[in-house]
C-alpha cells in the first residue's frame, strides 16, 4: 500500500510539474512582461534594470525553477491589469465559483439519480423514452445556450429570477457567501441550473446503466423470489450498488465544473474565477492566466489522486494489480 501511495503521489507531482511548465511558457513566450508592466514614458535603462531585477535575463532552467518555487508558496506575482497580488484576486473570486459548483453538483445528484432510477425501472415506457431523448438534448446543447434560454424565459419573460450578478453577500472572514441573503440565493438559481444541466444527463444515464446491470444480477432475482417488495429492492438494494460509480464520477467532475464554469459565469456575469480568467485573457494578464491554469489543474490532480487512493483502500485487488 505504501508503494502504491508513493507512486500515485509521484505521478501527481510529475503532472503538476508539466502544468507548471506550460504556465511558465505562457510567462516566457506570450508577450514581453516588461512591456506589459511599464508605461510609454519608461526609458530603456529603466526597462533593462526591471528585467534584471525580475531575473528575466537568467537561463531558462533557472527561471523555471524559480517559478515552481514561488508557485508552491502561492506566489504568482502581481496582476498586470489590477496591480494586485494574484492570489488575493483569486481568493476574492473563489467563493463565488465554489458556491456555484457546489449548488450545481447538488442539483445534478438530486435530479439525476431519481431520473436514472425511474428510466431503469420503467424501461420501455413512453416517459422513460422521453427522458432519454431529453438527456440526449442535454448532452448536445452547449451550456451558454442553456444559460441564454434560462435568462430569456425566467428573467425576461417571467421576471422571477435575476439574470446577472451574485446578489448581496455576507463576509465571514475572507470568505463571502450568498447563501445567507435572499438575493444571493435567488441569484444562484439560474447559473447553477445552467451549469448542472450537462451533469444531470451524465448522472441519469450512468445510474440507468448501472441499475439495469444490477437488476439482472442474481441477488436481485433471489430477493424477488423471497417476496421482498419491489420498492425495497429498487431503492434499498439495487440503488446502493449503483452509487459508487456515481460518487466517483461526481468527485472527478467537480474539477471539470470549476474549469468550465467560466462559460456560465460569463453568460450570467457571475463574479467568479472563470470570469476573472476571461478578463485576464482579454487584457493579456499573464500572471492571472498562469495562476488559474495551475490552480484548476491542481484541483483536477488532487481529486483524481484522492479517488484512486480511495478505490485502492476499498478494493485490495487494485493495489495488487498495480503493484
Amino acid at each position: 500500500m505504501i508503494v502504491f501511495l508513493i507512486k500515485r503521489l509521484f505521478n501527481a507531482v510529475m503532472v503538476m510539474l508539466v502544468v507548471a511548465l506550460m504556465a511558465f511558457m505562457i510567462f516566457r513566450f506570450v508577450g514581453d512582461p516588461i512591456q506589459l508592466m511599464v508605461n510609454e514614458q519608461t526609458t530603456q535603462a529603466e526597462k533593462d534594470a526591471l528585467r534584471q531585477s525580475l531575473g528575466l535575463n537568467d537561463p531558462f532552467p533557472v527561471q523555471y525553477a524559480r517559478f515552481v518555487a514561488h508557485a508552491v508558496q502561492g506566489d504568482f506575482g502581481v496582476s498586470y491589469r489590477n496591480q494586485q497580488d494574484v492570489m488575493s484576486l483569486i481568493a476574492e473570486r473563489f467563493p463565488a465559483t465554489f458556491e456555484l459548483v457546489l449548488v450545481a453538483t447538488i442539483i445534478s445528484l438530486v435530479v439525476g439519480v431519481p431520473l436514472g432510477v425511474v428510466t431503469a425501472i420503467h424501461r420501455g415506457r413512453w416517459f422513460s423514452e422521453g427522458l432519454q431523448f431529453l438527456s440526449i438534448i442535454g448532452v448536445s446543447l452547449p451550456s451558454f445556450v442553456i444559460g441564454i434560454l434560462l435568462i430569456l424565459v425566467f428573467a425576461v419573460m417571467l421576471n422571477i429570477a435575476p439574470s446577472f450578478g451574485r446578489g448581496d453577500v455576507v463576509a465571514i472572514g475572507w470568505w463571502t457567501t450568498g447563501f445567507l441573503t435572499p438575493s444571493g440565493r435567488a441569484a444562484l438559481v439560474l447559473p447553477s441550473i445552467a451549469l448542472s444541466f450537462y451533469q444531470i444527463t451524465l448522472v441519469m444515464r450512468l445510474v440507468r446503466a448501472e441499475m439495469l446491470e444490477v437488476l439482472r444480477s442474481d441477488f436481485v432475482k433471489f430477493a424477488r423470489a423471497r417476496g421482498i417488495p419491489a420498492w425495497r429492492i429498487h431503492y434499498r438494494h439495487a440503488l446502493r450498488n449503483c452509487l459508487m460509480p456515481v460518487v466517483t464520477m461526481t468527485a472527478m467532475n467537480v474539477g471539470s465544473l470549476i474549469a468550465f464554469a467560466l462559460i456560465t459565469e460569463t453568460v450570467f456575469q457571475w463574479p467568479g474565477m472563470g470570469l476573472l480568467f476571461l478578463q485576464a485573457v482579454t487584457f493579456v494578464d499573464i500572471p492571472v492566466m498562469a495562476a488559474y491554469l495551475c490552480i484548476v489543474s491542481f484541483i483536477f490532480v488532487a481529486l483524481n489522486t484522492l479517488v484512486d487512493i480511495t478505490y485502492a483502500l476499498i478494493d485490495p485487488r487494485l493495489r495488487a494489480a498495480r503493484s
